[in-house]
């Protein structure tokens, strides 16, 4: 009787809700296997929310991270389980740094530099974070969750953790879930509000070839924006020091194996840690809310205001700039930083007016600014509310 009583089948009485979560879970496990949305995260993040609500699994308990602190009284007794243990390095802001320097290695910041008015174009798609943000208090939320929530139109997965788990833990789990998701549907929010706001002729402006960028511009630059952020906001430094860290290694040409290891092995360990124990978070207690709902749609907003930022300021700018050196506004969307999505998306909606229009490379100059966009705009976000 003890044996039956301590199945998952017995305990799954005490909360049923669980099998809603674990219904949740396959649902997202289909979409990252069959319909490939972000699977790289998606899968483990949906795979870590099925082993959490498993009924008696013991795997993740969230009231060792109550208000926002670490029951280490708890790890030391050895009553953490394994997605604990895995938890700590989210809830210590370790995973997200890492993966940004992983990105920081795959990155190159060469568009960014040919053209730096390109940087006003990133900063301007982060409209969408401090509009939902604006949006998230209205409806109910407190600051820390409100920033949380508007992170997510940075439509950058790690910088969105990194900033959850360290305002509003408890809405790890779905902000992660709708992060992630919107960032795989980037091809399908993104056009129509590009065609809405744009004329064809604004779609068929062609840009000039960028300048090839020297070796010492692009050595001096990681180490530049590095010290410049870290003075203006102190609390961005962790990821844009990271980001410009692994940078520095794939530009240097002097650490070619650890900008290898940086951009392979260790990213995909850190994204099988980071997925899993994100997902781990999203227990019914947290996720079957109104709240939730309200996230999904806020993220959405998000999406949409920040691709439209971008696209606004690309048209305002060319009201002052001269002919032959117009900014096409497409590129503009790519100011939300999903790298590369958002610049492919920029390059398809531009040769769908003009095949022979090609927009990639002035578009990655936007959408690298908003991998530093993102990151200033949460350590905006830290400053404030933590």
């Amino acid at each position: 009787m003890n044996f039956l009583g301590q199945s998952g089948f017995a305990l799954l009485m005490d909360n049923p809700l669980n099998l809603i979560m674990i219904a949740v879970a396959c649902v997202l496990l289909y979409l990252a296997i069959v319909k490939q949305f972000e699977p790289l995260l998606l899968l483990p993040i949906a795979f870590g929310m099925f082993l959490t609500n498993l009924p008696g699994a013991g795997m993740y308990h969230a009231e060792f991270f109550a208000g926002g602190h670490v029951d280490w009284a708890a790890f030391a007794n050895g009553d953490a389980g394994l997605l604990d243990i895995l938890y700590l390095g989210v809830k210590l802001g370790v995973y997200p740094s890492l993966i940004f320097l992983g990105v920081g290695a795959m990155t190159d910041f060469g568009p960014l530099i040919a053209n730096p008015k390109s940087l006003l174009l990133g900063a301007a798609a982060q409209l969408g974070i401090f509009a939902t943000f604006v949006g998230a208090r209205h409806l109910g939320f407190t600051g820390a969750e409100a920033g949380s929530i508007g992170i997510i139109g940075g439509a950058d997965g790690p910088t969105a953790i990194y900033v959850t788990s360290k305002l509003a833990p408890h809405l790890l789990g779905p902000i992660a879930v709708a992060a992630y998701s919107y960032m795989a549907l980037v091809p399908v929010i993104q056009p129509p509000i590009m065609k809405l706001l744009t004329t064809p002729e604004e779609r068929k402006i062609k840009m000039r070839q960028l300048r090839n960028v020297t070796k010492t511009e692009k050595l001096l630059f990681p180490v530049f924006v590095t010290a410049l952020v870290a003075f203006i906001v102190p609390s961005a430094a962790p990821l844009v020091g990271s980001l410009m860290l692994g940078n520095l290694m794939r530009e240097s040409g002097v650490t070619e194996r650890l900008s290898k290891t940086v951009q392979n092995e260790l990213m995909n360990i850190v994204t099988v840690f980071l997925g899993v124990s994100v997902g781990a978070t999203a227990t019914a207690a947290n996720f079957l809310s109104i709240g939730t709902l309200k996230i999904i749609v806020l993220g959405v907003c998000a999406f949409a205001l920040g691709t439209t930022g971008g696209v606004l300021l690309a048209k305002f700018m060319n009201l002052f700039s001269r002919e032959g050196n117009k900014i096409n506004p497409l590129i503009g969307s790519a100011g939300v930083s999903a790298v590369p999505m958002a610049a492919r998306v920029s390059q398809m909606v531009g040769q769908k007016e003009d095949p022979s229009n090609f927009l990639l490379m002035h578009a990655m100059g936007p959408n690298v600014a908003g991998v530093i966009g993102s990151a200033v705009a949460a350590g905006v976000l830290l400053a404030l509310f933590l």
